[in-house]
């Protein structure tokens, strides 16, 4: 363990808790998870970047490269500094550093947010499906951050060894995010979507404050997000493109997800989405934690499900999977983290 850091072992999951500047946090982080992230940007650089390069007929890393130059701009300063201290101390380039870091904004999902009427005693269960490339092995990778940054929220991010950025997270204030991919790749003047989510972790502590984040922020591609608020029992799903910022509201419609259920915001597309859908109507009043749960399971993740979250924003409690070796996120062992307990380990 060093400065305020420490890596932890939870039921066989990796847990890193740190806090201090974002630089002292990047190092902590290089220090502690060296080699799983060395195995994450080698899988995710060169293995993906393989298959990427064939299917697509363009060199994979000089795309990453463009797409790192248009984002940089937009990356705050503290987040450059947090990927120097994890290139410095983890032995990896900062070029490759930055290029896996660009990577996650690729990420396709699935989302939901439940409460009032929907649940059996009104508690809010935001929930959120990764599916990705199980094959590339970033399972293995897994890490769960529990980061207190100097000046900022601390905050809960599901992630892999080497990613600065979140997909899915919760703060100390009871806000919870998930994104889900949409389209648009190439759009990449702005924020990159893994560091804008963060962003939300770190400065929002309501979720009024996190819509007016996001929709200020110059943003890129098309993704759709869940942000949920435990302190008020609500959600909001987003649909965004640099152009476009659309709020759904719970049981509101928008053209991609034709099916409003009252007290909900559902987000998946096609097939999953009905699946999605059917099962909260089936369930809806009566819906628990371990029903929550199972609302993520096959179809509704894909064959390729990396990790699925259920957060509890009110308890700060949150219950985590992750892909097996050739098995989905949703068949495997949910393991559950207390925010509030994990953070008091800063404290000592």
């Amino acid at each position: 363990s060093i400065v305020n850091a420490k890596l932890l072992n939870i039921e066989g999951n990796r847990v890193l808790v740190a806090k201090g500047t974002h630089k002292e946090i990047g190092e902590a982080h290089g220090i502690l998870l060296k080699n799983q992230i060395n195995s994450l940007v080698d899988g995710v650089l060169y293995v993906v970047g393989w298959y990427y390069t064939i299917e697509e007929k363009k060199w994979f890393l000089s795309e990453m490269s463009n797409a790192y130059k248009r984002l940089e701009p937009f990356i705050p300063q503290k987040y450059q500094d947090e990927m120097m201290g994890l290139a410095e101390t983890s032995g990896i380039s900062l070029r490759e550093i930055r290029l896996a870091n660009v990577f996650p904004a690729m990420f396709h999902c699935s989302g939901f947010a439940v409460f009032g009427d929907a649940t059996v005693d009104g508690t809010l269960y935001h929930g959120r499906v990764l599916d990705y490339m199980t094959e590339i092995g970033l399972q293995y990778n897994a890490v769960v951050f529990i980061l207190h940054p100097t000046g900022s929220n601390a905050f809960a991010n599901i992630s892999y060894a080497g990613f600065i950025g979140s997909v899915s997270g919760m703060n100390d204030k009871q806000v919870s995010f998930g994104e889900m991919g949409g389209g648009g790749v190439g759009d990449w003047d702005g924020m990159p979507m893994p560091l804008l989510v963060r962003e939300g972790l770190e400065s929002s502590n309501t979720l009024e404050a996190a819509l007016k984040l996001f929709e200020t922020t110059a943003r890129t591609c098309e993704y759709y997000y869940v942000i949920a608020d435990g302190k008020i029992n609500d959600a909001r799903a987003l649909a965004t493109t640099p152009e476009k910022f659309e709020i759904v509201t719970p049981g509101g419609t928008h053209p991609r997800l034709p099916s409003p259920v009252k007290d909900a915001v559902l987000i998946s597309a096609g097939d999953r989405y009905k699946k999605l859908v059917e099962r909260v109507k089936e369930e809806y009043g009566k819906i628990d934690l371990e029903k929550a749960i199972r609302l993520m399971d096959r179809p509704v993740s894909m064959k390729s499900n990396l990790h699925n979250v259920l957060f509890v924003p009110k308890k700060a409690e949150f219950w985590v999977a992750n892909a097996g070796q050739g098995t989905e996120a949703c068949k495997e062992h949910y393991t559950k983290y207390n925010l509030t307990e994990l953070l008091k380990l800063l404290e000592k």
